[in-house]
């Protein structure tokens, strides 16, 4: 096993493509790795795209949807590598409705490819509001098959943004219910004002929480006190959620109304400066459901060995031996 370590480490590692191949190495050639909620991925890595094929995409996208609902804004200078994914929903509040969900998977595709993407922060353009939930005007229309393609789309979502390879990080400057916070809890890190309302209310409406949210909660803020928000359907602001564990850090709101978009930022540039390698690796390995059959000691074994076969590690190596 070591020795495989050595022959896969490189100025290009990527861990959830070798990984991929070390589990092929050890249970055989057609693994497949099973990541966070099921959702299964082949093993295997994909190349940049350039920015003149990214624009090209976008362009196309446009002329084809029409208004833009998602958009990318990747920063530059010292933020170089922080990329912000824009929900600008403006006369929706943000729902998710079949163009803004078919919009928003696009752009994480194009993201998940792009090694030059270090952090991504999921914020919104519409003041008060982070994400207003599914959009139910729409889902009155459809039949149950095509209900059910609805939901099913929204867990897809959800999945893919907890399967991008970065650390990911919600901004809530404004309300997040129903699959509006789902979306938020698919990232890894929150931020969220103190005037925010976060809520999974689907049961007030009779209804359950259908992408997600019904598992992730849990997992976030203990059994309990997520049964007693859903039952209730209860809306927590900021403070409370971060007393509860709901949100990491939770801030007072501004004139401008962004301070948690600020301080999801700040958040990114503590992580920016740290080796690319060792946060994919702890993200891909965090979750020992992402690794059928595997032990989380087992894992953190593998992924600890093969960080410090590649360049980041072995840089951090020697600096630590020089001090």
């Amino acid at each position: 096993m070591s020795a495989l370590f050595r022959r896969l480490a490189g100025p290009r590692c990527s861990p959830r493509r070798w990984l991929g191949v070390i589990m092929r190495e050890k249970h055989g050639r057609n693994t497949c790795l099973v990541h966070r909620d099921g959702a299964r991925l082949l093993a295997g890595g994909g190349c940049p795209l350039t920015a003149n094929s990214r624009a090209h995409s976008r362009r196309q996208h446009t002329e084809a949807e029409g208004p833009v609902e998602v958009d990318l804004k990747r920063l530059e200078g010292e933020d170089d590598g922080i990329v912000e994914v824009l929900m600008c929903r403006l006369k929706a509040r943000n729902a998710l409705g079949h163009v803004f969900v078919s919009q928003m998977r696009e752009l994480l595709s194009t993201l998940s490819n792009d090694s030059a993407v270090r952090v991504v922060v999921f914020r919104s353009l519409v003041p008060g509001v982070f994400c207003a939930g599914a959009d139910l005007k729409e889902r009155a229309l459809m039949n149950d098959t095509e209900s059910d393609l609805f939901v099913h789309g929204l867990r897809s979502l959800m999945t893919q943004i907890a399967l991008l390879p970065m650390p990911t990080i919600a901004a809530m400057d404004g309300v997040a219910l129903g699959g509006g916070l789902e979306l938020a809890l698919a990232c890894d890190l929150r931020t969220a004002a103190y005037s925010a309302q976060m809520g999974l209310i689907e049961t007030t409406r009779g209804l359950l929480p259908g992408a997600g949210g019904s598992q992730r909660l849990p997992r976030m803020i203990g059994m309990t006190l997520a049964k007693e928000l859903i039952f209730t359907g209860r809306r927590v602001g900021g403070q409370a959620a971060l007393e509860m564990g709901l949100v990491n850090r939770a801030v007072e709101q501004n004139q401008t109304g962004d301070a948690a978009y600020r301080e999801a930022l700040s958040l990114a540039r503590e992580i920016l400066p740290q080796a690319s390698v060792a946060l994919n690796f702890f993200h891909s390995s965090s979750d020992v459901r992402s690794w059928q059959g595997q032990s989380g000691s087992q894992v953190e074994k593998w992924t600890t060995n093969w960080s410090y076969c590649c360049a980041d590690g072995k840089r951090g190596n020697e600096q630590r031996h020089r001090g």
